[in-house]
């Protein structure tokens, strides 16, 4: 196994003789010097070559090797607190690992959202987009800490289905040994299963809608958090949505704010992210949008004008309740004191970032369900397992699916969801 110390580690050894194995992220050279920079994941380190340091051949190498060339470079590691980490290192041997066969494709000048998006492989080493999936990475561990810490199991849903579970328009079609299936729209229902064995329970995982939308909201595959609490309730799930998202932002200020500032995020906005968030009911919601360029009639759902304009009154994501039954899926729980509402909500973002989770009580009627799968023409055959959840020891409960693209987009800043995604795919783009 080779050798190598991790950029990040060097602080702590001073005085050291290290190995680091990288890329080239910049060089110069001045006269006798060349001054290299050097990432290898876990940070960047300014390396300096020094001719008569090394050999000739590897100064030369050093002198002319190309950007993101990978390298090894051997030296000893000196405090210098106007570097990177407050350390460089003093080389005494480079070694070219494999050189660039041409002058990389990303260089200073502005490249087009397009050329970035080709060259997504590429474009991942550059620093935005290795901040990003730091926060990600970060958010992603920050959620499942929380669940795992307040009692919840984590259960792997299937990605091939044989129905639809949120409208059969956005659903991709695959051939399954000469049988229709569908690639999973959510995992909520199967979770409300494993919800029936195990209490308490989520899924994160891959999801695929077929929207043919080109807003900065949507992706056609994107990551779901999906918590199911057997005999939960609307206000017990609007409970860990603010709580579980609440830690999340509060891990991501307390580990990942040097990603934060290289993205240059407001990180004021982020440190008002704090229980309680403002609850605000649907028709309460179209009281304020009145007379305003977002009014809607009761009944319609809200689009990104109405969420942006309700949610610009607060400091902090708002949760909006009780929307019209008609606008939500056919599981959803209609509220005994008043049947045209369902005892659901969406938790808004700030800053333009809008609806990054909705969720709330299934219902538990066995009769219900079957008149909302035939109202909506839906193959009952594919759900009878699901019908078989209320035949045999049916309970209440609640749950919501948070969007992992959105959710990172928001606390990044980012200008649209296809920046939180590794190899985000949209509805034009599937490559690479």
């Amino acid at each position: 196994m080779l050798h190598r110390d991790f950029i990040r580690d060097l602080p702590q050894k001073v005085g050291s003789t290290v190995v680091v194995r990288g890329w080239i992220f910049r060089r110069r050279t001045a006269g006798k010097l060349c001054f290299i920079e050097v990432r290898d994941g876990s940070g960047v380190v300014q390396a300096v070559v020094k001719k008569g340091a090394v050999g000739d051949a590897e100064f030369e190498a050093a002198d002319k090797v190309q950007l993101e060339s990978s390298v090894a470079v051997t030296g000893t590691v000196r405090a210098d607190p106007r570097a990177p980490g407050g350390v460089e290192l003093s080389v005494t041997a480079f070694e070219v690992v494999s050189a660039c066969i041409a002058d990389f494709p990303l260089g200073k000048k502005e490249h087009g959202i397009g050329f970035l998006m080709e060259e997504r492989h590429l474009y991942l080493r550059s620093r935005k987009p290795t901040a990003v999936l730091r926060i990600r990475a970060e958010v992603v561990r920050a959620l499942r800490e929380w669940l795992d810490g307040h009692g919840f199991t984590a259960v792997d849903a299937p990605i091939f289905t044989p129905a639809a579970a949120e409208g059969t328009a956005n659903l991709f079609k695959v051939d399954y040994f000469g049988e229709p299936a569908f690639l999973s729209q959510t995992g909520q229902l199967y979770m409300e299963a494993a919800a029936q064995a195990l209490g308490k329970v989520y899924c994160f995982g891959p999801t695929f809608r077929a929207e043919k939308s080109k807003t900065r909201r949507h992706l056609t595959e994107f990551w779901m958090l999906e918590p199911e609490i057997a005999f939960g309730d609307l206000d017990e799930v609007m409970g860990v949505m603010e709580q579980s998202v609440s830690h999340a932002v509060a891990r991501v200020l307390e580990r990942c704010r040097p990603e934060l500032e290289a993205l240059g995020r407001d990180l004021g906005k982020l440190e008002n992210v704090k229980p309680p968030f403002p609850r605000v009911s649907y028709d309460e919601a179209l009281k304020v949008l009145e007379g305003t360029p977002a009014a809607i009639a009761w009944g319609e759902d809200f689009g990104a004008p109405q969420e942006d304009a309700i949610s610009a009154r607060y400091d902090r994501p708002v949760l909006v309740h009780r929307f019209p039954m008609k606008i939500k899926a056919f599981y959803m729980r209609p509220d005994p004191a008043r049947p045209d509402v369902a005892l659901g909500c969406d938790l808004i973002a700030p800053d333009g970032y809008g609806e990054i989770i909705g969720g709330g009580e299934r219902s538990s009627d066995l009769a219900y369900l079957e008149g909302k799968i035939a109202h909506e023409g839906l193959p009952k055959a594919a759900y009878e397992w699901y019908l078989d959840l209320r035949r045999y020891g049916a309970c209440p409960s609640a749950g919501f699916g948070l969007g992992l693209e959105r959710t990172v987009s928001w606390i990044c800043g980012l200008d649209h969801a296809r920046e939180a995604a590794a190899f985000p795919r949209t509805l034009n783009r599937v490559y690479p």
